[in-house]
């Protein structure tokens, strides 16, 4: 137990519990409602019970952490589907947190029936059922992507779900995203909880097409991504950009992260960032923010 002593849950308002990242300084879901942040930001707008009906999904949890996403996305497929074959790669760099999340029974108050594939996903990183197969990477997001790729595998639905941008920038840069996107299917669909300019313009840079989906309690939505608008136009729940939406998207807050070799530090994409946006012909955002805040 000594090694999850740095993990103490925090109640949120929907009665569910998170933790706070001792690296990252973070909590690692929102405080309006852990649980709630799952089913509404991911498995919902990522359309899983529809795509239950066909009998295979295909997940990619980008930053599995507390395995709430996964979580979420087991129970709401099952609910819709109970045979439906499961295939989930799960990217996580700290294996303790997911260890951690089972170890202080933070699944006690979902009435939850998964338990024992969220077990060996978090300490053996490997399962395999009749109907489910997965396995948790542990190490640089980065790195794992690439091996995804090469694969071949492609998910119907990406959870992409890291720390804020500028705690954790390599995970939402041009290249990175890039990556990620390669992994989508071609009518698959992509939800981040973020709706920050430079990740919108990542994933258009990817070459997605991008929505809004609705804020789960607080002001700002997420976004949803998906390879074309057809895909977007037959999703239920979502919502075209905004005109304020689409002129942050032409302001410095725009200038995406970029780490060319996927393996730059923090400060060195935060600081090519910097730099790019003071030499940007861009619109200040300030200017921005008066027309629209």
């Amino acid at each position: 137990m000594a090694e999850f002593a740095t993990f103490i849950p925090q109640s949120t308002q929907d009665g569910s519990f998170t933790f706070i990242s001792p690296e990252f300084g973070e909590s690692f879901h929102s405080h309006y409602g852990a649980r709630q942040e799952s089913f509404l930001k991911f498995a919902a707008p990522t359309q899983l019970a529809t795509k239950a009906k066909t009998g295979f999904v295909r997940l990619l949890d980008v930053c599995y952490g507390l395995g709430y996403n996964t979580a979420a996305a087991l129970e709401t497929i099952w609910s819709a589907n109970p045979s439906c074959h499961i295939e989930i790669m799960a990217l996580e760099l700290n294996p303790t947190v997911p260890q951690a999340a089972l170890t202080h029974n933070l699944f006690d108050n979902w009435n939850y029936g998964y338990l024992e594939i969220l077990n060996l996903l978090a300490f053996k990183e490997h399962i395999q059922t009749t109907n489910c197969h997965g396995h948790l990477m542990i190490g640089d997001a980065r790195n794992s992507i690439l091996q995804i790729r090469e694969s071949g595998f492609t998910a119907d639905a990406i959870f992409l779900d890291p720390f804020s941008p500028p705690q954790c920038p390599q995970l939402w840069t041009v290249e990175f995203i890039k990556e990620v996107s390669c992994c989508l299917k071609t009518t698959g669909l992509l939800a981040t909880y973020s709706c920050a300019a430079a990740v919108r313009t990542a994933l258009l840079n990817a070459g997605l097409v991008i929505a809004s989906t609705p804020p789960v309690g607080r002001r700002t939505p997420g976004t949803i991504a998906a390879h074309s608008d057809d895909v977007l136009t037959s999703t239920s729940g979502i919502m075209p950009l905004s005109l304020a939406e689409t002129e942050h998207l032409l302001t410095r807050a725009a200038v995406p992260y970029r780490d060319p070799q996927l393996q730059d530090s923090p400060q060195t994409i935060l600081q090519r960032r910097q730099k790019e946006q003071e030499t940007s012909d861009l619109e200040p955002t300030s200017q921005w923010r008066k027309r629209w805040l």
